[in-house]
């Protein structure tokens, strides 16, 4: 296929997105209510896919999706001579989080074969139909219920069903990822904006993300309530019905076995060293030296996506509020898919 064509239709897709998203409704075209339908019924389907959340993840791909940002990553790699099928088994926690995988399989010169996530049916499809049309018809891909006749699979899956997963698979070449969360460190001078961003990173699409934290270290003697004061721009998020759910059960549960927690009415804090906390609930530590969260770190390290914190506490961090930004060479699980695409 002409990767000329391919990256040009990425880059009009880009604008096509962003068109959309600046429009009224009254300047609505065919195309655009035919999109707007498709983000309505993606959230009718499944409730956690707001409009708000998914128009957020469209947004982020049409900045990401630049002439310049999509050459400068394919440069690092040398695609494919031969043409092959790479079965996809995408996951469906936050929208379009399959995306990624879908555009390095094209651009590496391979077909994706995908089964789509029974959570997010509707706009990957669309994005595809479309990259193609700007692509002038350059762009293959197959939508599979059941994968078969593949050369290898990428797969997501929880903890338990990767090893399901890693067995069913084991005669392939194979990434196959598991259950992971986030983290973040507090220095103890950060500014109200600073913790108004490590909010963006704990809030977004509710939490379901594998960088959203669910992990915080504070220092010693830091006053808790400076947290929740950063957490109020999202308070809203207790109107929604399923994550009032989590709530209301989570703070039962603590209640009836009189376990301590810290809450504001749509979010608690307990002092936990699990890294993983359920939804509605952040986990957090205080520490009295960085070794103490390096170790935790080196312990985890299978289990951490990212580590949110100031560049001066010297950790291998991204920035507060930068956990739902992850660029083009950002990889799930943190192994290199244009590498392992590369290679098959």
């Amino acid at each position: 296929m002409n990767i000329e064509n391919q990256v040009l239709g990425l880059t009009r897709l880009s604008h096509y997105i962003k068109e959309f998203l600046l429009k009224n409704t009254e300047h609505y075209n065919e195309n655009d209510v035919d999109f707007d339908f498709l983000l309505k019924k993606s959230e009718i389907e499944n409730p956690w896919f707001t409009i708000e959340n998914q128009k957020f993840a469209l947004k982020q791909w049409a900045d990401l999706l630049t002439d310049e940002n999509i050459n400068k990553w394919l440069k690092e790699y040398s695609l494919s001579k031969t043409s092959k099928r790479v079965g996809l088994i995408l996951a469906g926690n936050i929208p379009l989080v399959g995306f990624h995988d879908v555009i390095s399989v094209v651009l590496s010169n391979h077909i994706p074969v995908i089964k789509l996530s029974s959570k997010d049916r509707y706009m990957i499809p669309f994005l595809l139909k479309k990259w193609n049309e700007f692509s002038d018809g350059n762009v293959m891909f197959e939508f599979v219920e059941r994968l078969e006749n593949f050369d290898a699979v990428i797969a997501t899956g929880s903890n338990n069903t990767a090893r399901y997963l890693e067995y069913y698979f084991k005669n392939h070449l194979h990434i196959i990822r598991k259950n992971r969360t986030s983290i973040a460190v507090i220095k103890g001078d950060e500014t109200e904006e600073e913790l108004k961003l490590l909010a963006e990173d704990i809030f977004r699409y509710f939490g379901l993300g594998c960088r959203n934290v669910t992990r915080l270290f504070i220092p010693q003697d830091y006053v808790i309530d400076r947290i929740f004061e950063s957490f109020l721009d999202f308070q809203d998020i207790i109107n929604h019905n399923k994550y009032a759910n989590n709530y209301d059960y989570n703070r039962a549960v603590y209640l009836l076995n009189q376990e301590k927690f810290w809450d504001n009415n749509f979010v608690m804090l307990k002092e936990d060293e699990k890294l993983f906390s359920p939804l509605s609930v952040i986990n957090f530590s205080r520490y009295s030296s960085l070794d103490e969260v390096k170790d935790f770190i080196a312990e985890n390290e299978e289990n951490i996506q990212c580590v949110v914190a100031k560049e001066e506490l010297g950790l291998d961090s991204i920035a507060l509020g930068e956990a739902q930004n992850p660029g083009l060479d950002t990889y799930a699980d943190n192994v290199d898919t244009m590498k392992f695409l590369s290679v098959i």
